[in-house]
């Protein structure tokens, strides 16, 4: 089939390589614009982008879809449409343009988690299996029939940052043989079934660490806002990113919650229940640090506690 591809970051790359290497012809990517990076603001192409000009293929980057790009893309004469993590959503007459329409890839196993943020939020929930699902793009959001699932269980210490990388990778494989299924007219669509849950994108204040909850809340808000928006905690005016942190084996030595002490060499902070460590942190204005040399140059009279 001709397939025109549609992603931008980094988590989208393994699937347009997969579909690259496989027996179909990818004529076109469209991403999103180059945006500014880094302190000088250097503008900078997509991961997607850039996978796609390693290999010739024409690349559109648009941050929004116009007319103009719906034309272009109809001019492709493509059979298919694959979707992954572009960052716009796709409407009519678009989602019509290829022969058999866009299926997407979406990392949960839906009706959960549907929306931007699903890696996120089923870590921050606290789910015990996640995974990734291939469905037909319909205008409601990530509502079509799901073309293939595959599960991830997951181990209670992963980061979102890290569980994108893996349902990336595992995605990649799941999306190329119902691409195949599709060609070969073996495809077979089920309507989801259950209760949708919502994957809203996260903001700065999502990445706010509430000590007055349980430990394993606190641990599972951390592990799905690390690395993005990041985790953090307010001490006084100050907000300070908490970049590791992880459980701790002082359930006989509780600490108040929102209250932080040295215990050793371990900067441990009080929640409802018991203790977590605070092994990394980032001050503001300052580089990132063990949370033990941090604590060592804090004022000695600055009462010891997060809000």
């Amino acid at each position: 089939m001709r397939l025109v591809f549609a992603g931008s970051p980094a988590a989208a790359v393994p699937s347009l390589l997969s579909l690259i290497d496989g027996p179909h012809d990818v004529v076109a990517v469209l991403t999103r614009d180059d945006t500014p990076q880094g302190r000088r603001r250097v503008l900078t192409p997509t991961p997607v982008a850039v996978a796609a000009t390693e290999a010739g293929i024409p690349v559109l980057k648009t941050r929004r879809i116009t007319d103009e790009v719906t034309a272009q893309v109809n001019a492709l004469g493509a059979d298919l449409g694959v979707i992954v993590a572009y960052g716009a959503l796709l409407r009519e007459p678009l989602l019509s343009t290829p022969r058999l329409g866009w299926v997407n890839l979406h990392f949960s196993l839906l009706p959960r988690w549907r929306g931007a943020a699903p890696v996120q939020r089923a870590l921050m929930a606290g789910d015990d299996v996640t995974g990734a699902a291939v469905f037909q793009l319909v205008p409601e959001l990530d509502a079509g029939d799901v073309y293939g699932v595959l599960e991830h269980r997951l181990h209670g210490d992963e980061t979102a940052g890290q569980l994108l990388t893996d349902l990336a990778d595992e995605g990649a494989g799941l999306l190329a043989r119902v691409v195949d299924e599709l060609a070969a007219g073996t495809a077979h669509g089920v309507a989801q079934t259950g209760e949708p849950t919502s994957a809203a994108k996260l903001t700065l204040a999502d990445g706010r660490l509430d000590p007055s909850t349980r430990a394993s809340s606190v641990l599972a808000v951390f592990r799905g806002v690390t690395p993005e928006p990041g985790a953090h905690l307010l001490l006084g005016d100050d907000r300070v990113k908490v970049l590791e942190a992880r459980a701790t084996d002082d359930a006989e030595s509780p600490l108040e919650a929102g209250r932080f002490e040295l215990r050793g060499r371990r900067v441990v902070l009080g929640t409802a229940d018991r203790p977590i460590e605070l092994a990394v942190i980032q001050p503001p204005g300052k580089k990132p640090m063990p949370a033990a040399d941090w604590w060592r140059g804090l004022p000695v009279d600055l009462e010891r506690r997060f809000a």
